[in-house]
């Protein structure tokens, strides 16, 4: 085996590690895929025989990746629920069977990234989103930040703080009992197909709100407080006719699949107190067409 050989295999090694840090940053698997492609060529580049922690070295170099593509992007929305274009905007799922997830799935998720957080990821500042992903969620210091944000480490710091007040105030942590969870979401579809209006809204927080991205060919929705969420559901019972249960971002969920077996929604659940305090469905044909469903039978 050749030194090149040995670096690729060295990288392989990280690679699991480095597409959760991209994940977190930039809400997108296929991105997030792009970005570590681009650590590795980078790496490729380097004389690595001068790094003396790779992991560290990478998880940087990722960060700084991400950053830069996130500053490529138009300028980020003032509306946390929609994205510059005014639709509304649900990050990549992460979908698994609704026993467990996979290795592989489990460090994607280590931090229960669920679908709610992210979307609160979604409406920090470039910089925010990087100091509080690499320093809250992967202990990276403040000194190794700093770097590549090209700020002092107490800016660093004050950046992060600033991410995690608002990260705390609109994405508390949701209920964690699995079967609690389940429980909940299949009342939840029972009420839908029943089209028990009062049920429904007893299984929604006041507060509630419903975010459905059909991407750039099929309208996106909007809905907020329980009696429009829960008319909105039984409007569109046919999709739980067909719901199977998964995990959605660790959390379980319900993907809703044609007669052909074709992948029409994922339904992601936030919960808390043991109502649904945010409903997230994604329903773009194309970002579905990319979800590996052989991953629910394996």
């Amino acid at each position: 085996m050749n030194e090149k050989d040995v670096l690729a295999q060295r990288f392989e090694e990280h690679r699991p590690h480095l597409r959760a840090v991209a994940y977190r940053m930039l809400g997108s698997l296929s991105e997030a895929e792009d970005a570590v492609q681009e650590a590795w060529l980078k790496l490729s580049r380097s004389d690595a025989a001068e790094v003396q922690n790779l992991g560290g070295w990478l998880t940087t170099v990722v960060g700084r990746v991400c950053l830069d593509m996130l500053r490529s992007h138009t300028t980020r929305r003032e509306d946390p629920l929609h994205d510059q274009d005014g639709r509304i905007r649900v990050p990549d799922p992460v979908v698994s069977r609704a026993d467990g997830l996979d290795p592989e799935q489990e460090i994607l998720l280590a931090d229960s990234v669920g679908i709610a957080l992210m979307v609160i990821l979604e409406t920090l500042s470039p910089a925010e989103r990087l100091a509080f992903v690499l320093h809250d969620m992967f202990a990276v210091s403040f000194d190794e930040i700093a770097p590549v944000l090209g700020r002092t480490a107490a800016t660093t710091r004050q950046l992060a703080s600033r991410a995690r007040r608002r990260v705390q105030g609109a994405a508390p942590a949701p209920d964690a009992d699995p079967a609690r969870l389940r429980t909940v979401v299949e009342a939840f579809l029972a009420a839908a197909r029943g089209g028990d209006f009062d049920a429904l809204v007893s299984l929604l927080d006041p507060g509630i709100v419903a975010r459905s991205d059909g991407g750039t060919l099929c309208p996106s929705v909007l809905r907020r407080g329980a009696a429009e969420v829960a008319s909105q559901a039984i409007t569109f019972a046919r999709f739980a006719e067909a719901g199977r249960p998964v995990l959605v971002n660790g959390l379980p969920g319900v993907v809703s699949l044609s007669a052909q077996g074709e992948l029409l929604s994922v339904m992601a659940f936030t919960i808390r107190d043991g109502r649904i305090t945010a409903l997230d469905i994604l329903t773009d044909p194309e970002r579905l067409a990319r979800i590996d469903l052989g991953v629910l039978d394996s």
